[in-house]
């Protein structure tokens, strides 16, 4: 069986890390996890420390892509097979983790995106006319269409596990997934269900949302094509 590690991003996650640990070992014994605690000003390193979690912990916050890159080197130096980006906040079931294994393993995929719009529609809203619009930059500079760029439930394979690793300049952002492509990394997306998150708040507010739509567009459409 494939070696799989769930990297978990936490800042300030004191009031949901608990169960989402305790929900992910249960119902996922067979994954691995670390927490990488991003510099938290809470609790959560407390609580990683009085519940034994397995944790690595960075002195200031660096974000998210600081984050999973933590993780990525953490799965790299151990020897990982895969690992999944896995949210703090509850949002993420970790019922759908199998499947996005067995995905990756029958399609030979490099990374499989835990997608919430591959049977289901999109609803209509503002948030989801900025994915719309990701999704069509995407498909219009790599053809490839990808339904949920925006989802953060990803699962990686060793290939690109070494490259997250060691390329610090890559993010885990749909931009990334637009380069990765073009570089012949194979894409494929499975349906999940996301829930919302059980405490804290998302840090995209509305201006927050629309810099990130457009910052996102404008990396897949020129910045990106800079990169060797």
């Amino acid at each position: 069986m494939s070696k799989v590690l769930a990297i978990v991003p936490a800042y300030n996650e004191e009031g949901s890390l608990l169960a989402t640990i305790n929900e992910l070992v249960s119902v996922a014994p067979e994954v691995d996890y670390v927490i990488v605690n991003d510099g938290s000003r809470d609790g959560t390193l407390k609580l990683c420390q009085d519940n034994g979690f397995n944790y690595v912990s960075h002195p200031t916050n660096l974000g998210l892509t600081g984050g999973v890159q933590t993780g990525m080197k953490y799965a790299l130096r151990h020897g990982y097979d895969m690992a999944i980006q896995f949210d703090a906040d509850g949002q993420h079931d970790p019922a759908y983790i199998a499947s996005l294994v067995a995905d990756m393993e029958s399609a030979s995929a490099d990374i499989v995106v835990g997608s919430r719009f591959v049977t289901e529609e999109k609803p209509k809203s503002l948030r989801m006319l900025g994915s719309n619009l990701i999704s069509g930059m995407i498909k219009l500079t790599t053809g490839k269409r990808i339904m949920d760029p925006t989802s953060g439930m990803r699962l990686y394979n060793a290939r690109a596990i070494k490259l997250f690793a060691t390329e610090d300049w890559l993010s885990p952002e749909p931009d990334t997934l637009a380069f990765l492509i073009r570089r012949g990394f194979k894409v494929d997306e499975v349906q999940v269900s996301m829930r919302e998150r059980s405490a804290g708040e998302s840090y995209l507010n509305l201006s927050r949302s629309i810099s990130y739509m457009a910052n996102t567009c404008m990396s897949i459409l020129f910045s990106q094509w800079f990169r060797s």
